[in-house]
């Protein structure tokens, strides 16, 4: 059965400080939140000002103007482009004939949508009841809406009903739930360290082909047979993260994660929330920013990525910028990315320029393979296991004496199988 669309109508304020160009990215990203979420855009009304209104943030006379517009197109999502507070969501809910919703409940319905794993849905329920909190008096109107619609489903949508105490428990459980989430996080981390594996994170911003890449490198160059989600056009098309082995040229191996795309004026409580997903980006040997080279507006993305990554305290770790999507760019061309060590031209749908892009994650990461020739205890299965699994094995022999082995292995594995090395005779 198909879902009916409800009719929205988007709502801006343009301040002087805004730069044209950017205002008006943001802008259209809202329009296209708001169809991500699945309404439909029917109308929008800009105003400019110098500040926007305490009381009502566009106006007591815009107001009344968009309180019109509503009753005539029967419009039934009024959403705003910056994040309203409580008093300015109560007094505009007085006022239209309609839902209020502003851009942070938009993202937020977006990421209750796409939540799959437990993790995810956690972390969404945590930043919607953080949103909330504060918005709880006066909501009584926007309570008898929850029926259904955008901006009242997902795991907290169970919650909104309780009053402060409640939901302050449930926050503070949330907390610990997500604390145990990176405490196997962090174990996982640990067994990679020790394995000497390096991690390759994928960043950039929503809607750059992370997924769509990630899925072309795993095609190519995957180790195991775990299946990536095609990447779809819309926006926050990945939210639970992706991890997948790769092994490079060399015949290193290496983990590829993908990350949660990042957006202007992503809330805070979403970064808070999803802190244990984007600690894969903290704990990362090298990070890949993927850049959608067809947008008119790249540089005002990349600026974005650059500051939450800002945020997370990463910029330090090597930065490869890949500028995706170059098959829909006519006469390409690009200044290197100024923030990265190096910088890559792909189109991942055709699989252009995924080697090149991989032989610099290698000459990036510093580590090559070493060959090792040994002699193995067949006592010694755990390390048989660990070549396996680490390294390429290029030639296997059963004698009487033990498994005789040809291998390429991290550096890490090489001295540890120092101890087996000997001339074989062979």
């Amino acid at each position: 059965m198909q879902i009916r669309e409800e009719k929205a109508i988007l709502v801006g304020v343009k301040l002087p400080t805004y730069q044209n160009h950017a205002w008006e990215m943001s802008f259209a990203e809202l329009h296209g939140l708001v169809e991500t979420a699945g309404a439909k855009v029917v109308s929008e009304i800009i105003q400019i000002r110098d500040v926007p209104d305490p009381a009502t943030y566009i106006g007591k006379g815009k107001v009344e103007e968009l309180a019109r517009i509503c009753a005539e197109l029967e419009i039934e999502l009024a959403v705003f482009d910056q994040e309203l507070s409580p008093a300015q969501v109560r007094n505009l809910e007085r006022v239209l004939p309609c839902k209020v919703l502003d851009r942070t409940q938009i993202i937020l319905d977006i990421f209750a949508g796409r939540a799959r794993s437990r993790e995810g849905k956690l972390q969404v329920e945590l930043a919607q009841l953080t949103y909330l909190l504060p918005r709880l008096t006066g909501k009584g109107k926007a309570l008898s809406r929850l029926g259904g619609g955008i901006g009242t489903r997902g795991p907290g949508e169970t919650k909104l009903e309780t009053d402060r105490r409640r939901i302050r428990r449930r926050i503070a459980d949330l907390r610990r739930e997500i604390a145990e989430v990176r405490r196997h996080r962090q174990l996982h981390r640990i067994r990679r360290k020790k394995a000497d594996v390096p991690v390759v994170a994928l960043v950039g911003y929503t809607n750059a082909g992370k997924s769509t890449l990630l899925r072309a490198i795993v095609e190519r160059y995957g180790l195991e047979a775990g299946h990536v989600a095609e990447g779809k056009n819309r926006l926050f098309d990945t939210l639970d993260p992706t991890a997948r082995r790769i092994r490079l040229p060399s015949s290193v191996n290496v983990i590829f994660t993908d990350t949660v795309g990042f957006i202007q004026f992503l809330p805070h409580t979403l970064i808070d929330a999803f802190h244990a997903t984007l600690e894969e980006t903290v704990d990362a040997d090298l990070l890949v920013h993927v850049v959608d080279a067809s947008q008119s507006h790249h540089d005002l993305q990349m600026n974005t990525v650059y500051q939450v990554l800002q945020e997370l305290n990463v910029l330090d770790k090597p930065i490869v910028t890949v500028y995706n999507k170059i098959d829909q760019v006519r006469e390409f061309w690009m200044e290197n990315d100024a923030m990265a060590v190096e910088t890559v031209r792909v189109s991942a749908t055709r699989g252009q320029g995924i080697d090149r892009l991989m032989s610099v994650i290698e000459k990036r990461l510093q580590r090559s393979a070493v060959r090792v020739r040994i002699l193995l205890p067949y006592e010694c299965g755990s390390l048989l296991n660990r070549i396996h699994t680490e390294g390429s094995v290029l030639r296997e022999t059963f004698r009487e004496d033990g498994i005789s082995i040809e291998a390429n292995v991290n550096p890490a594995l090489a001295s540890v199988l120092d101890l087996f090395r000997k001339d074989l005779g062979e």
